[in-house]
This record gives C-alpha cells, structure tokens and sequence, in this order.
C-alpha cells in the first residue's frame, strides 16, 4: 500500500502524496498571481526542472532510483550540522536548494587553511550534491524569494536563533500560511523554549553543558572536547532522519510540520547508557581514557567511504562519502559543493518560472547574485 500511495498525487485529506500537497492554490496561499501561474507551470511541466517530477514517483524499471528523488529541500543552514544533515539527504537523492549570502556564502567558505586552490576543505567536506542561489534574505525582494522557493519546495531547513526568521515573514507560522505541505525543521542550540533559547549553539559549549566533555579526556586529566565536533554531525544526523520522518508523517496525514532539532538535546540523547546510569542508579561518570582506540584505513577505502569530483575551481577533490550502503541503489556520482550563487539563475527560472527581466531586475538590485563559472 505504501509503494503504490507514494506516487499518488490527489488532494485527498488535504495533501497526499509524499513529495508534497499538489494542490497549488492551497499550497501557495497567498502568494502573488504571478507567482501562482509560475508554480503551476513549474509543477506541470517536468522537463523544466520546476517541481517535484511528474506523478511522484519514477518510472517504472528505472535504474539506480533513489528514496528521495523528486524531493526538494530549501536550505538556509550554515556552518556544520545543518548543511550535513542536507548534504546526507542530497546523497538519497534529494534536490537540495542551499540559500547563501550574496559575495561571503556560507561562513565555511572562508573556514582554512587548508584551501583546495581557493575553496575551504571545510566547506567541500559537507555540501556536495546542493546548488546554491545567493540571495539577500535582508531585502524584501530577497524575503518573498523564500516564500516562493517554499512554496515549491517540501521541506525549509534553518538554523537561526528562533525568533530571528519570524522578524523577516519567515518563521514556520508564516511559511505554513503559504505552504501547509512543508516540513519545516528548525536547528538550534537549545531548543525553542527555556532560559537558553536565545544562546547562539556551538558545538564545544553544547558538548560541555552536555556532559560529554566531562566523560572524555585522560582519568586523571582536564575534561577534552573531541577531535572532531561530534555534537554537531550528532544533530545533523538526527535531523536528516527527522526530516525523512517528517515526510512520512505527511504521507500519513496530509499536513506538514514544525520539526525542533537542537544540539543539547541531540548530545544528551547520545549519552545513553552513561546518562541511564545517572538517572536510575546516581553513578556519575568519570573519564576513562582511550584504552585502544584504532583506525584502519584500508577498511574505509574498501567500504567506498571517499568520494571524488571535480570542483569548477578546486579541481579534483575527495570527501568522505555517507556511512551506509543500500541493496537497491548506489551512492554514486556525486555532484561536487557549488560555487556562492552558481545556480541562482537556473533556480529563478526553473522553480519560480522567472523570465530574464525580472532575473535581471533582481541581479541589478542585489536582491539576488549570480556566481558565473569559467
């Protein structure tokens, strides 16, 4: 039953269908005229690129088909954990739209040494498979751009302190008015509700006021951060399988929602049993060391765990690749992180159904910005 309703696209029970609610109107709300004729050219059509393809589904006997193809993401994540999190969806085959910054993007691109030629290694690690428009979000313009883009897009990924988005018409109440289909899923530091709300998150803080830097380091030594910022691909992970929840859960019911990720809570739930030790028997943990911590190499080559590409400026590049594999479809031939701006022409016009003067008119305000590739 669950195979035959994915591709199912009639309005029943208000949405239907897993992509997203194919009901325009209902989807755009209030949306402008101009806007509603764009998205219902771009959803009728799928060989302009604009919706979610034809039917839902692939066709049949379709080779190398992914769980998520046909999905698109509005990405307004920076930084680590949110961009990881859609990076892992845009492996299963998730069209993922991510918004930078007009010129700066996201503030990894200036994360390094070290640089692959001018592009952070920071950055490529976790945003391939992504396109990228520039627009700015502090422009009105740039403001009803979003509310377009989610319109067509089934799920808003953001990570700004709550109450930031709302100030600019772009909190979930406002996209749900214009969008009831989306899956809307907010990233934070601390949560939507508490003392702590309006605390920026950083990964080394949340590890500390979690716990788990008092249980890692040496026994008789100063607690440690980890090597790597756990806390934030632990969140990106958790949000990447609460999204595809999401999804199904919009599947089941017809109305999409608000999903609340953050990084204190994603730290705390994976302290399992050292916390369940705490709550139900009052051990404290203590920090043990690293008894025999190993890494073999020649397994991470042989799982398939480094993916390579060519990058329009980098050149080849090599990233580590998702930690699982599926028996019906591979992993393959990833597209490499884009340039600030690389797509936002293709973007306007094939998801919005821009025509060239108005893409001009927005290029020649700054609302938007487009980065062309030599």
């Amino acid at each position: 039953m669950l195979r035959g309703g994915l591709g199912s696209r009639s309005c029943r029970r208000g949405g239907g269908g897993l992509w997203r609610s194919p009901c325009p109107a209902a989807a755009a709300g209030g949306a402008s005229s101009r806007s509603l004729g764009a998205l219902r050219a771009a959803s009728a059509s799928p060989s302009n690129g604009g919706g979610a393809r034809s039917g839902g589904a692939p066709p049949a006997g379709a080779s190398n088909v992914k769980p998520l193809d046909g999905v698109k993401i509005l990405d307004l994540t920076r930084v680590l954990a949110g961009p990881f999190a859609t990076m892992n969806l845009g492996d299963l085959g998730a069209e993922v739209i991510k918004v930078e910054r007009p010129g700066a993007g996201d503030d990894t691109r200036a994360w390094g040494p070290p640089f692959a030629g001018t592009e952070s290694v920071y950055f490529l690690s976790v945003n391939r498979n992504k396109k990228s428009i520039a627009i700015n979000m502090k422009d009105s313009k740039g403001a009803k751009l979003i509310r377009e883009l989610a319109a067509v897009s089934d799920v808003f990924v953001e990570n700004y302190v709550p109450g930031k988005l709302t100030e600019m018409g772009l909190g979930y109440e406002d996209i749900k008015k214009i969008a009831p289909h989306i899956v809307y899923c907010s990233i934070t530091g601390y949560g939507q509700t508490g003392p702590m709300v309006q605390r920026g998150g950083y990964d080394s803080i949340a590890a500390a006021v979690s716990g788990l830097m008092h249980i890692t380091g040496h026994e008789d030594g100063e607690p440690v951060r980890p090597g790597v910022a756990m806390t934030d691909l632990a969140t990106g992970l958790y949000t990447s399988g609460a999204i595809m929840a999401g999804l199904l859960q919009r599947y089941k019911t017809g109305k999409g929602l608000h999903i609340d990720c953050n990084l204190l809570s994603s730290q705390v739930a994976c302290l399992t049993h050292i916390a369940a030790n705490y709550l139900n028997c009052k051990i404290e943990a203590k920090r043990w060391g690293t008894a025999h911590g190993s890494i073999v190499p020649y397994q991470v080559l042989h799982n398939g765990l480094v993916m390579e590409m060519n990058h329009p400026t980098a050149g080849r590049i090599a990233v580590p690749g998702p930690g699982v594999r599926y028996s019906e479809f591979a992993v393959s031939h990833p597209k490499p992180p884009p340039l600030v701006g690389q797509h936002t022409v293709e973007i306007l016009k094939g998801m919005l159904g821009y025509k060239d003067d108005a893409i001009e008119e927005l290029l020649r305000t700054g609302a938007v910005a487009q980065h062309e590739v030599r």
